[in-house]
């Protein structure tokens, strides 16, 4: 997906609402596996991962309409072993055949050295299960992100300031030059990819620090994880963050998808979706977007 196409779906579904897949199988409704029980043959042994793709299309079912993206976050599949893994790429079919104008991001956080890299950009850009964007960590400089750079109409998307506290451990330090280690990121980083393949992770819960971002990066995507169970503050990050073009993928993961952990949970998922599109419907419409 390119930008300009990423654009036109926030425009058109006033909406810049990404949710989060992070299916937890002991958060999964016991329904679920219940359903899934009984439809095994006889002899069969039950796989927990088989509930955590049928959790998935039905919330992808409830929310489509409401969202622009999807990010699945590998950790909740690779613990499931192979049969996780196979959950993870039905997920991402799923979403291609039935709702072709969303955009997939990958959250698995990958960076390594170049040829591990190459190998990595392989895996998730390449073949059925590719998907628009993955997220990066940037930490070991250029040559482990170029190789992810390499395919027209993908995305990297490297952390930059993330929303959990241990986020100032390192990524708010400042060097001689007062220059804070997350700004370093963001200047150097520009001279790898361009706002056409590149986007930021920074997280809600750092408010007016958005404002910060901007200086140094006006034109790029933001993927803005920690609305809601994180305690994130919409308005905020739209007030800070915001560009003409939008300028903003917002995630909601937990607040969306365990809005209720009972029969109506895609109901519940349905209606959390809805709300903050609504609240983005605002947020954009103030900006004459």
């Amino acid at each position: 997906m390119t930008r300009q196409e990423l654009i036109e779906q926030i425009r058109e579904k006033q909406s810049f609402l990404c949710v989060g897949l992070d299916p937890d199988i002991k958060k999964i409704p016991a329904f679920i596996h219940e359903e899934c029980k009984a439809k095994l043959q006889e002899g069969e042994d039950y796989d927990e991962a088989v509930a955590l793709y049928v959790f998935n299309q039905l919330i992808i079912d409830a929310t489509a309409p409401y969202c622009v993206a999807y990010k699945p976050n590998l950790a909740f599949y690779e613990s499931l072993g192979a049969s996780g893994i196979i959950s993870y790429e039905l997920t991402v079919q799923y979403i291609k055949e039935n709702y072709p104008h969303h955009f997939i991001i990958a959250d698995a956080k990958r960076g390594d050295i170049g040829n591990t890299s190459a190998m990595y950009a392989r895996t998730f850009f390449e073949g059925e299960s590719q998907v628009d964007a993955l997220t990066v960590a940037p930490y070991m400089g250029e040559d482990s992100v170029s190789p992810f750079l390499g395919y027209e109409g993908k995305w990297v998307i490297l952390l930059a300031l993330t929303s959990n506290k241990g986020s100032h451990d390192f990524q708010l330090t400042e060097d001689k030059e007062s220059e804070r280690l997350f700004e370093k990121v963001l200047k150097v980083s520009q001279q790898w990819g361009t706002d056409e393949n590149m986007m930021y992770v920074v997280g809600a819960t750092q408010g007016r620090m958005f404002e910060d971002i901007r200086k140094v990066v006006p034109n790029h995507f933001l993927l803005v994880p920690g609305v809601g169970a994180q305690g994130g503050s919409l308005q905020e990050v739209c007030q800070y963050g915001m560009t003409k073009d939008c300028g903003l993928l917002v995630n909601s993961s937990r607040g969306i998808i365990y809005a209720s952990n009972g029969e109506d949970f895609a109901e519940a998922a349905a209606a959390a979706a809805k709300k903050l599109q609504q609240e983005m419907a605002e947020e954009l419409k103030k900006k004459g977007f």
